[in-house]
């Protein structure tokens, strides 16, 4: 993953956006890229909790903005001068079954990561360094769905992979890569899971390979390995613990 000297000469004095970085494996990266150096502000889409995450931090800077609109990520980004490094993150666990869900409530999980994504990007257009970089957000539901109401959200996971490798292109020469994590203990599994988390928990450490889920802080190292590294392109890192094996 290269060394800790290396990633600071890489990463000091740079500009990173993180949408989605207000918690979770986004604010393990922006504390992580911090202590690279790096200038770094978090978008989240409650203000309060994005200024309060910022100012606990000691984070360069912080925006609110709904990813789903395009009027308000353009407005929390207008006054922002040059990106080096943008990672988006942000995304809800969006479950229901193809035929009993609210068909609104299933087109959002195309809404905060595809289009969100596009949304950001043109926003900042030549803001955004041409030897920079772009790190999504997928998930091992796009390889593995289940029969339990994640099939959209499968398919938006899966089709950030394929919107990164043809970014890659589109965008060269900046670097365009996804995450891919596996079980990963952040409060969105919380959220999502209310009062079945604990269970839900256990089964998973009972049969995955080294009997435990990844941390927030283990994520945010991946998206600072991503950023970091100048040969990283079109790619998708697996950061599963081996997940996908079992």
């Amino acid at each position: 993953m290269g060394t800790q000297s290396n990633i600071s000469d890489t990463l000091s004095g740079k500009t990173i956006l993180i949408v989605g970085g207000t918690s979770g494996i986004g604010l393990a990266a922006a504390t992580q890229a911090k202590s690279f150096g790096a200038r770094v502000i978090v978008v989240g889409f409650d203000a309060e909790r994005a200024k309060e995450a910022a100012e606990q931090h000691g984070l360069s800077g912080w925006r609110a903005a709904d990813v789903t609109k395009r009027e308000t990520i353009e407005s929390a980004l207008a006054d922002i001068e040059h990106v080096d490094h943008l990672v988006l993150l942000a995304g809800s666990f969006v479950v229901g079954k193809v035929l009993e869900a609210e068909v609104d409530h299933l087109r959002r999980a195309f809404e905060e990561r595809i289009w969100a994504a596009i949304y950001t990007l043109r926003a900042l257009g030549d803001r955004l360094a041409s030897e920079g970089s772009v790190t999504f957000i997928s998930g091992a539901l796009g390889d593995r769905p289940n029969a339990y109401g994640t099939a959209v959200l499968a398919a938006a996971s899966a089709a950030m992979e394929a919107l990164a490798r043809g970014l890659a292109l589109e965008l060269a020469p900046r670097r365009v890569n996804t995450l891919s994590p596996g079980p990963i203990d952040t409060p969105l599994l919380g959220k999502a899971l209310g009062d079945a988390r604990d269970a839900f928990v256990e089964g998973l450490r009972a049969t995955l390979p080294l009997h435990r889920l990844g941390s927030a802080e283990e994520g945010g190292a991946a998206v600072v390995f991503l950023m970091a590294n100048g040969w990283m392109n079109g790619a998708t890192l697996n950061l599963d613990g081996g997940s996908r094996l079992v």
